[in-house]
């Protein structure tokens, strides 16, 4: 094995992807945006799976940010900074766009790039003594454009740049005021209840799951919603799920759905 990669455990229909890197606390390089983005891209086009948890190796952190140590070879100038963050930001459009729901499994550390992953999932479950924070304002950086998208989403524009202006680490129960983490649990259960919680949502069904994370998307966009749009929220009364579904309702049986 590299010293650096995602790997990828599969239970089922539910498939944990880790940041593998533990010596660096999950420390991000370029191969690892990389390796990430096309993980996630192939994951969600497999439709045997329900939920994709996301995760650093150990449970030091969940990833402090990009190594600093390849700014001098890989991010020194303007021009490797772009191809560089087009790499971040293709990445970040696959979490974004994963078919599947996305759990981000937050042990201890979660700043910079990290929490810019954290984001891009739909739910996130921390431990009570993880850390928080952007404080690349002490590198002379900004986060881009594709970078801020769902810092400012959780958290609001004002939260956003109060973050970004004091470059503050802060704790998990500010963390959940901010609106950046679900839920914040004691430290030892933040992987059985990250799985219990990702088992109720694989446990579901897989058609509804993708449904609900479209529409979530769209209602935040202002523009009216098409004819075409506004039909697609009765499509699962057509789907075998939903037959499936409200007949294990009156028979008192736990469904199985089959994601048609």
């Amino acid at each position: 094995m590299s010293e650096a990669t995602i790997s990828i455990e599969r239970d089922g229909d539910i498939a944990t992807v880790i940041i593998d890197r533990p010596a660096k606390l999950n420390a991000l390089t370029k191969d690892l945006w990389r390796m990430l983005g096309e993980t996630v891209d192939a994951l969600s086009t497999d439709d045997a799976l329900r939920c994709i948890v996301l995760r650093g190796a150990g449970e030091k952190a969940f990833s402090p940010g990009n190594d600093i140590g390849e700014f001098a070879t890989d991010r020194s100038n303007v021009e490797q900074a772009r191809t560089y963050g087009a790499l971040m930001h293709r990445t970040l459009e696959a979490l974004k766009n994963c078919r599947h729901p996305l759990i981000a499994m937050i042990h201890g550390i979660c700043v910079g790039g990290g929490l810019e992953l954290a984001t891009m999932c739909d739910l996130r479950i921390c431990g009570a003594s993880s850390r928080f924070g952007v404080p690349i304002k002490n590198l002379g950086l900004v986060m881009a454009h594709a970078e801020l998208e769902g810092l400012v989403r959780l958290a609001g524009p004002a939260v956003a740049l109060e973050i970004l202006l004091e470059g503050r680490i802060f704790d998990a129960q500010e963390a959940l005021a901010k609106g950046l983490v679900t839920r914040v649990v004691p430290d030892g259960d933040v992987t059985a209840h990250t799985y219990e919680t990702a088992r109720r949502i694989a446990d579901g069904a897989p058609l509804v799951a993708r449904w609900h994370k479209q529409f979530v998307r769209r209602v935040q966009d202002p523009a009216p919603l098409t004819a075409e749009e506004r039909d697609a929220g009765f499509a699962c009364f057509g789907t075998e799920d939903f037959r499936t579904g409200y007949r294990a309702f009156l028979d008192k049986v736990k469904p199985d759905f089959k994601g048609r």
